[in-house]
């Protein structure tokens, strides 16, 4: 591969993130979104978000946004060895973490460290909602319809995607 080629660098970014994906790569996606579109300006903030909606809106993983940027950045053998990248570390890691977490189901130690945890992905999920939003929001009219459904979706039993069709609706009419 060649030193300018954008897939390699890419690449070194999927393996990085894998690592670091506690919660799934969506924990990820401000760090993904900084290597990709800030720091090496491989896709713009709209493609960012485009891939992302095209991702989470495909059947299977949430990882798909990983495929798709491969893809973009190095077509077909891109988009395999960049969820290659993602997901070979990741799965080693998860099968020797779960060896030692389960002989350590009892120890006061994996206890506080599952407890911090939580928090900690729950923070890294509102960072990419944050990023997400940012990207696609270009309207007073556009956040209002985001934080409505944010709202929705945190504080009813209502379900989102009740909230999402008519956000929908409202961008099909033209007022957003």
């Amino acid at each position: 591969m060649r030193d300018d080629s954008p897939i390699g660098g890419f690449i070194l970014t999927a393996l990085f993130v894998s690592v670091v994906a506690v919660g799934g790569v969506n924990a990820v996606l401000p760090e993904l979104h900084r290597q990709v579109v800030d720091i090496n300006h491989w896709l713009t903030d709209k493609q960012f978000a485009d891939m992302f909606a095209i991702a989470n809106a495909s059947p299977g993983p949430n990882m798909l946004i990983i495929t798709l940027i491969g893809w973009s950045l190095g077509g077909f053998y891109g988009a395999i060895v960049s969820t290659l990248a993602l997901c070979t570390p990741t799965c080693a890691l998860t099968y020797l973490v779960a060896q030692a977490w389960e002989k350590f189901k009892d120890a006061p130690w994996r206890i506080a460290v599952q407890a911090g945890l939580v928090p900690m992905t729950v923070g890294l999920i509102a960072a990419s909602a944050y990023l997400l939003a940012r990207a696609a929001d270009h309207s007073m009219m556009a956040y209002a319809m985001t934080a409505a459904t944010a709202g929705i979706s945190y504080f009813t039993r209502i379900n989102p995607l009740w909230a999402m069709a008519a956000a929908a609706a409202l961008g099909h009419a033209g007022l957003v």
